[in-house]
């Protein structure tokens, strides 16, 4: 990641956290680091652990390279590719069937 990517991760870390409707304290037992570990990466006055990043992305209920692909405009592309593969996962053959029909009529 460039460092113009670190400075997107700070707000999108508390905007994720926000969403789930989770206090920092929360968050910070969660991934067993502090309150003020998770305020400074939100602020951008740390970076993130490749380890902390990863059980962030569990705790946020998505993937490691959503939360990395929203961030870094180089990997967009692959990370939603992967997002969309793992809902995709989770549908049953009807609801695949429909959607690929959907997807027919909106790429005409």
């Amino acid at each position: 990641m460039k460092n113009e990517d670190y400075e997107k991760l700070g707000p999108r870390v508390k905007e994720l956290r926000i969403q789930m409707d989770l206090t920092q304290a929360q968050v910070a037992s969660a991934l067993n680091v502090t309150p003020g570990y998770i305020s400074n990466v939100e602020n951008n006055r740390t970076a993130m652990s490749l380890r902390v990043l990863i059980y962030y992305a569990k705790l946020m209920h998505i993937s490691l390279d959503s939360l990395i692909g929203r961030i870094d405009s180089d990997y967009r592309g692959t990370a939603l590719d992967h997002e969309i593969m793992d809902v995709l996962s989770t549908m049953d053959e009807d609801k695949k069937l429909k959607l690929l029909r959907t997807l027919k009529i909106w790429n005409e």
